[in-house]
């Protein structure tokens, strides 16, 4: 009797659970499939699966208080018209994507500097700290207390000590370790303001309200409004310390001055008064051109916040406006349906596409998931390498030497749909060369994947692997 009442129940929770799946908004018809599917076949694990990490549910104080800061932004955001320029024909649709997506104009008068891809870029980084004169914003996804981060921790605190206002956002997980450490304390004890991005607190309570699993994946930093960082460099050793045995993880930071930092400046702003409801509208200030007529940059902030177009629709848009050559380098390959389409089109139509990705992966579902994708890639003509120098960390697409995407955001569904990013579209000959050039170099510490290789694989790795690009929607 009890037996019957339990299934009789769980099929009617299983039903209204479905019903709600296929109500949803802004969720893709394999991600409705997929979601049903677990939902029916796991009983009750696949409900309580689906509350937990089904939906991008957050707070609805939060969200409404993010919208309130974007619009009291986006009065003083416009930049000034000296700097907003007309794009070259070829990047007009790419750029009017990304418009759509993070709401920025493309400004020019920008000098972009590629870092060392050792830990000398870190010390680059302090070296700009050390030389600040008014203000220091960092915004990091993972910092940890090892040998660099202490670095930059440390600059932190002579920079008070030089009575400059210091500003530190952390995201709560990825920065666990540095928030549990001196360090931290040093710093606000130093008279920094810390803050830490999406803290669990009661995580059980927290989940019935909202996501455990968001977060703030940026990296951003922005000195004096004039000098800015980014891409997908976290503040931590080449030898991360928390998953030494892929080590040396390999990754890009870029310095900014110009415009664009400006922009990078606007999307700290808008985090940090958002998570302290402090008004610092103030400090968005207009930035000088650097350079005449310099580089175009465009600075695009998503997160599942936001509604309306996606990053995926400007990767998509960028990939269909490759003519001639397509350079791809991420450490996650999980695209959603347009992306991958966009990626195997470019191939069919005789576009020269490369795909970087490392050979040894930090996560066993998305090495397996990626590994769901590579026959078709393949079959289309994508050449995929797979990186053996580390885990190669960077993110960047390159389309025919005169355009590119680089920041934090990876080719997979949390960046797309969870995560808060931020992401750099440049349209430069020069700048775009320096990136193949340091694409080429992954290239060389790479070896070639064969269609005939992943033919020869085992029915089961097969299988194991096109079930997790079944579920890719899911991760």
């Amino acid at each position: 009797m009890w037996g019957l009442t339990v299934a009789v129940f769980h099929l009617g929770a299983a039903l209204l659970i479905s019903a709600r799946v296929l109500l949803r908004p802004r969720i893709s018809p394999s991600a409705r499939l997929a979601w049903i599917l677990v939902i029916e076949a796991v009983p009750l694990i696949g409900i309580v699966a689906y509350l937990l990490f089904g939906e991008v549910r957050m707070r609805r104080a939060d969200k409404q208080r993010m919208a309130d800061v974007r619009a009291a932004l986006t009065g003083v955001w416009k930049p000034s018209p000296d700097v907003v320029t007309a794009p070259p024909d070829y990047a007009q649709q790419v750029i009017a994507a990304c418009r759509a997506t993070g709401g920025m104009l493309p400004v020019s008068g920008n000098r972009l500097t590629l870092l060392e891809e050792s830990d000398a870029a870190i010390d680059h980084l302090v070296g700009a700290i050390d030389a600040a004169h008014s203000s220091v914003h960092l915004l990091f996804y993972i910092w940890l207390p090892d040998t660099s981060g202490a670095k930059v921790a440390e600059a932190v605190i002579r920079a008070r000590a030089r009575g400059l206002t210091v500003r530190v956002v952390i995201d709560a997980l990825g920065s666990r370790l540095l928030a549990r450490s001196e360090l931290w304390e040093r710093m606000r004890a130093s008279g920094a303001e810390c803050v830490r991005a999406f803290p669990w607190g009661n995580p059980v309570l927290r989940a019935l309200v909202q996501r455990l699993d968001l977060r703030n994946h940026r990296k951003i930093v922005v000195i004096d409004n004039r000098i800015a960082f980014t891409g997908s460099r976290n503040c931590s050793d080449t030898a991360f310390a928390i998953k030494p045995r892929y080590a040396p993880w390999i990754d890009i930071l870029i310095r900014i001055e110009g415009p664009a930092v400006r922009e990078l400046q606007g999307v700290f702003l808008q985090d940090w008064m958002s998570y302290t409801g402090e008004d610092l509208g103030a400090m968005l200030e207009m930035v000088p051109a650097v350079a005449d007529p310099g580089q175009i940059a465009q600075v695009m902030a998503t997160g599942p916040d936001q509604n309306g177009a996606s990053l995926p629709d400007c990767m998509a848009t960028l990939i269909y406006a490759a003519r001639r050559r397509l350079t791809i380098t991420t450490p996650y390959y999980v695209p959603d349906e347009a992306v991958d389409a966009a990626i195997r089109s470019a191939a069919r139509r005789g576009v020269h596409v490369t795909l970087v990705l490392p050979e040894r992966n930090d996560s066993l579902t998305v090495a397996a998931a990626s590994e769901g994708y590579f026959r078709a890639l393949l079959r289309a003509g994508v050449r995929i390498t797979l990186f053996r120098g580390g885990l190669l960390h960077a993110k960047i697409i390159t389309v025919d030497g005169q355009m590119a995407l680089i920041g934090s955001a990876n080719l997979d569904r949390r960046s797309f749909d969870l995560n808060y990013e931020v992401n750099l579209l440049v349209v430069d000959d020069d700048f775009t060369a320096e990136l193949d050039e340091r694409q080429a170099s992954y290239v060389a510490r790479a070896r070639r994947l064969t269609l005939r290789e992943v033919e020869a694989w085992s029915r089961l790795r097969r299988i194991r692997n096109n079930l997790a690009a079944v579920a890719a929607p899911l991760l």
